[in-house]
């Protein structure tokens, strides 16, 4: 078995992806696998999923995982988006259990955020960087000298003037939801990331997400100190962070 390959799995309220990783070069070697996530997110029928895309890989290796919660040490700690059921469990330890391949478990955002800081539009960035993954909802990673701060969950700080919910204000699901003209959803966005800039001073802002097509064609629509540039990656982040991470964790080297 290739050394340098982890299957990298993003589960997501709507589905569960996964391909091969090859942790050096930061790219999928195989095309995305997708299965909708069960409707029924319990941790078995969850994992039952992961076991079968593991399948078609016929993959019996490494598995990362970015995980749509708060994970400390392989344990699930929220589950806003999955069943509540996952909340205690030890990912890492239930995939070498029922799967029986090697596992590191990580925040959905903070794998994305890894995926561009290893090999995309973070990578010579030695400051503080923020990853802000703006979609559906807001996602959101911190590093500082190319380290990791997990679990930041950002998305979900109260702003001044009264909004005790940064993603159900600013979100693409709160502009859908509040029928907001373009203009007044940057002005929303624009206010959220004045406050992270004002909390944290980064160097550089990655926008990942839904929002980072439209960063590209656009341009940035904010009035910031801070550069901000679109995530380089996309819809492959994840899956690649949670390879990265895994090999990190791991402790995966060159054969």
């Amino acid at each position: 078995m290739n050394s340098d390959l982890v299957l990298g799995i993003d589960i997501g309220g709507s589905g569960i992806k996964g391909a091969l990783v090859d942790i050096n070069k930061g790219i999928m070697t195989t095309e995305r696998h997708r299965i909708p996530t069960p409707e029924l997110s319990t941790p078995e029928a969850v994992v039952d999923t992961i076991k079968n895309i593991a399948n078609v890989f016929d993959w019996k290796g490494t598995i990362g995982i970015g995980f749509p919660g708060v994970i400390q040490h392989g344990v699930v700690k929220t589950a806003a988006n999955v069943d509540s059921g996952w909340i205690d469990v030890n990912l890492e330890k239930l995939i070498k259990t029922q799967i029986g391949s090697p596992c590191a478990a990580v925040n959905d955002a903070d794998a994305a955020g890894m995926a561009e800081m290893t090999y995309g539009a973070g990578i010579d960035n030695k400051g503080v960087t923020v990853m802000l993954t703006i979609g559906t909802g807001i996602g959101s990673a911190l590093f500082t000298q190319g380290v990791l701060v997990p679990n930041c969950e950002w998305g979900h700080f109260a702003l001044p003037g009264g909004i005790d919910d940064a993603e159900k204000w600013a979100s693409d699901a709160a502009r859908k939801k509040h029928d907001l003209t373009w203009e007044k959803w940057m002005k929303r966005l624009k206010k959220y990331i004045n406050y992270i800039e004002d909390m944290f001073w980064p160097d550089l802002i990655i926008i990942g997400g839904g929002f980072a097509k439209k960063l590209e064609k656009k341009g940035n629509p904010f009035d910031t100190r801070t550069k901000i540039v679109p995530a380089q990656l996309l819809n492959e982040a994840g899956i690649i962070g949670a390879a990265a991470v895994a090999a990190k964790k791991l402790l995966i080297t060159n054969s």
